[in-house]
């Protein structure tokens, strides 16, 4: 295995800098935080995606089985081992588009256009449909509003007895952060701006 983890993580220095982790009891490969290839038990196992996923298949790559305790499951990798020891003319074009495809579905998962309201800090299901119900339905009209406009919008939709927390909470999950790491001064501001 060592041979052959060595030689691949010399051949996928092509495609830039690559990080590795342990993942699913063999190495993951990673570029910019998505992961995009996998050794394990001398086996090298490349992520599908769109049309390279049938690439892949065409070519006859078995897809990567990962055997739990109490079950199993099949991910979108598939074995290319053959491939690459027969130095296969496509797999560089196969690895160039497994790699973008990790890194573009990764940076959509992690943007703002995937994230639901409930996905924020502090919100959850709850408070998402105040929100919606107040008229706030999405992320991005939540970070066009300040704190106090969103807190003001809740208490026009559900009463005047909304609890103030609230108010920290959108504060909290503008900036990123649990409601209570807001400093006290920042809390008094918010109340004083309502």
């Amino acid at each position: 295995m060592l041979e052959v983890k060595s030689g691949f993580v010399e051949y996928l220095s092509q495609f830039g800098e690559t990080e590795k982790r342990s993942m699913f009891g063999g190495t993951g490969f990673f570029v910019s935080g998505a992961m995009f290839a996998l050794v394990k038990e001398d086996r090298i196992y490349l992520r599908g995606g769109s049309d390279l996923t049938q690439n892949l298949i065409d070519k006859e790559c078995k897809k990567f089985v990962h055997v739990k305790k109490s079950s199993t499951a099949i991910v979108n990798y598939y074995d290319i081992t053959d491939l690459y020891e027969k130095e296969d003319q496509g797999l560089d074009v196969m690895v160039k588009k497994s790699v973008e495809n990790s890194v573009a579905e990764k940076e959509y998962r992690d943007s703002k256009l995937n994230k639901r309201l409930r996905d924020l800090p502090n919100l959850r299901l709850t408070i998402e449909r105040m929100l919606k119900k107040a008229g706030v339905e999405d992320v991005d009209t939540f970070f066009s509003m300040s704190p106090e406009e969103l807190f003001r919008k809740v208490q026009e939709a559900h009463g005047y007895d909304v609890d103030v927390k609230l108010l920290w909470m959108f504060a909290g999950a503008q900036n990123g952060t649990h409601w209570t790491l807001l400093s006290e001064e920042t809390k008094q501001q918010l109340l004083r701006a309502i």
